[in-house]
């Protein structure tokens, strides 16, 4: 039997309300490319990725037409590449970064995550090398992200790795300052990494992963909200928890079809399914317009982070009935810059930094895609950082920061990067000082519910 309502609804969660794939990520892992020289490794590390992610894009783009479902990404992401230069006798990382570019590029695909660390508890010296590498291979680079993971609730947070990666950020802002810090905004610091996260700039194959696997995100913040929007308005809040399972339950399926049979093509096992409601700056795809439906003005208004915690919740309780492979990050993103609602209140001021922070104490990731004044001290960076790795670590959960300091500008003016990245307001920041605290070094020790063996 056809049943013919499921047809068209399925039809206009496309056609009308936003429905993708927002990234089919293929992670290879790289660690068979070791070698005293660092020749031998981009060598092997540029075939590697050509033979494995050759069929990619054109595999991905033939579902794309056989299902009518837009894919519209293809990612890979490789293993945290700081392993990778260690053992070199002439290790450079610029270079191992421009390979992974040239070797996307070749492929077509249109970003490799990877370009990572992890130091949540300490450096090695090839940790070191890649983040002093970080600004120069951002700003040389089109195609690469860059991630650091600085804290996690089991090591606490790495406060050294904090200040340098303020720096970092500082200098990649600096260095794509002719084009809006871009550089920075390819680049992301973590609490509780994901090791299959398919979602940029935070991707990467962590190290109990296969030898290669096909990691899908999911997306459809204008299918959620529309699916609120055809509910009474006096629907109470169990009820709308309820519509949102279910929505979520029928995106999740198709992200799962998708997936399963690319890595098929691909002959490469399925990975996970990332349930995030991802958003783009298109009108009607907002996480945003999401709490609008609920019933609050806007994003920004009191009860924001309640709808938020209700809404991340109920995207994993349905993603997770239609999938026993579930992953990545899973939940709501609140870019600000890529979230057409979440731009407008930023503009309006009706949402601000420290409101922002809060939701990201029930949100997917964290404080993400948000501009800042150029002159932002290094101290004051760290000091953002260290809060959101804070509550991460305290919550057992991933959080993130992705923060621009656009040089030459300040509150009031505005960067368009355009595409999924889209636009965002200067945010102002607050003045007072961090730096005293953030110089101390060390590091955070874990919180005691961390000994839990």
């Amino acid at each position: 039997m056809i049943n013919e309502s499921l047809i068209l609804e399925t039809i206009n969660m496309i056609k009308l309300y936003n429905l993708d794939i927002r990234t089919v990520t293929l992670a290879i892992s790289l660690r068979d490319c070791i070698s005293e020289d660092i020749d031998v490794v981009c060598e092997k590390i540029y075939n590697k990725i050509t033979k494995y992610a050759k069929n990619l894009v054109e595999y991905a783009n033939d579902l794309e037409n056989d299902y009518s479902i837009p894919i519209i990404n293809k990612r890979i992401a490789v293993t945290p590449v700081s392993i990778l230069g260690e053992s070199c006798k002439n290790p450079d990382y610029v270079k191992i970064a421009k390979t992974l570019d040239k070797a996307a590029h070749d492929v077509g695909v249109n970003f490799v995550g990877g370009f990572s660390a992890l130091v949540e508890k300490g450096f090695t010296k090839g940790d070191e090398l890649l983040m002093e590498s970080i600004p120069e291979a951002l700003a040389v680079t089109a195609r690469l992200c860059s991630s650091i993971n600085l804290a996690s609730s089991k090591a606490g947070i790495n406060m050294d790795a904090v200040l340098k990666m303020a720096e970092t950020i500082k200098k990649a802002a600096e260095l794509t300052k002719d084009r809006d810090g871009i550089g920075a905004a390819k680049l992301v610091c973590f609490c509780n990494s994901a090791n299959d996260n398919p979602f940029m700039a935070g991707a990467y194959c962590g190290f109990g992963e296969p030898e290669c696997a096909l990691n899908v995100g999911v997306s459809g913040p204008g299918v959620v909200r529309a699916a609120i929007e055809s509910m009474p308005e006096n629907a109470d809040m169990s009820e709308l928890a309820n519509k949102i399972k279910q929505i979520v339950y029928k995106i999740t399926t198709t992200g799962e079809l998708v997936g399963r049979k690319l890595a098929k093509r691909l002959d490469i096992p399925f990975g996970v399914i990332d349930l995030s409601l991802a958003p783009t700056p298109a009108e009607g795809d907002s996480v945003a317009g999401i709490f609008q439906a609920m019933g609050l003005e806007h994003a920004g208004a009191h009860g924001t982070t309640a709808a938020l915690a209700m809404l991340n919740d109920a995207v994993k309780k349905g993603g997770i009935m239609a999938s026993s492979h579930v992953g990545g990050l899973s939940g709501a993103f609140i870019p600000v810059s890529e979230d057409a609602g979440m731009i407008e209140a930023a503009t309006n001021g009706y949402l601000t930094f420290d409101k922002l922070e809060a939701m990201t104490s029930v949100c997917s990731v964290g404080l993400d895609m948000i501009a800042i004044p150029g002159d932002t001290s290094t101290s004051t960076i760290a000091g953002i950082i260290a809060d959101e790795m804070a509550i991460g670590m305290i919550n057992k959960k991933t959080t993130a920061v992705r923060i621009i300091p656009v040089v030459g500008k300040g509150v009031g003016d505005k960067v368009i990067y355009g595409g999924l990245l889209g636009e965002a307001p200067i945010m102002p920041v607050n003045r007072l000082s961090s730096e005293k605290f953030v110089c101390r070094g060390g590091r955070i020790p874990a919180p005691i519910h961390s000994l839990n063996n």
